[in-house]
C-alpha cells in the first residue's frame, strides 16, 4: 500500500516516542477515557494529552465525546501501513537470516 511521504513522517515520528508506543498498547486492550489512559503514566495529565494529539493528529488512535470525557480508542490501519512499509526490509532480513543459518549449519 502507498503512503504519502508526509504521512508516513507523521506516523513514524508519533511512535519514535516511548510514551506513546505504550499508549498505543494500553489502548490495544480496549477503548478508555483520557482520565484513565493518564493513570497509566508517571508524567502529568497535560502530557499524556499532548501525546494523544500527536498520536491523533497521525490518524493512529480516534477520539469520541463522553458526556464530559474524552474516549479514546485504536485506529489500526495506519499501523498496517506501517506494517506494509516495514514488510520488504522484513524480508530482506529473514532471507539474511536464512542464509546463516545455512551457512551456521554447514559448518556444523
Amino acid at each position: 500500500m502507498f503512503m504519502p511521504m508526509q504521512a508516513t513522517d507523521e506516523v513514524f515520528h508519533a511512535i519514535a516516542d516511548a510514551n506513546r508506543r505504550k499508549l498505543l498498547d494500553v489502548l490495544a486492550a480496549g477503548d478508555l477515557p483520557a482520565q484513565e489512559l493518564a493513570s497509566h503514566f508517571d508524567v502529568s495529565f497535560a502530557a499524556v494529552s499532548q501525546h494523544l494529539k500527536v498520536l491523533h493528529n497521525a490518524g493512529l488512535v480516534k477520539r469520541r465525546a463522553e458526556g464530559r470525557q474524552r474516549i479514546y480508542s485504536l485506529a489500526p490501519l495506519r499501523l498496517r501501513e506501517v506494517d506494509d512499509w516495514t514488510a520488504r526490509y522484513r524480508k530482506f532480513w529473514q532471507g539474511r537470516l536464512k542464509r546463516l543459518r545455512s551457512y551456521l549449519d554447514e559448518k556444523q
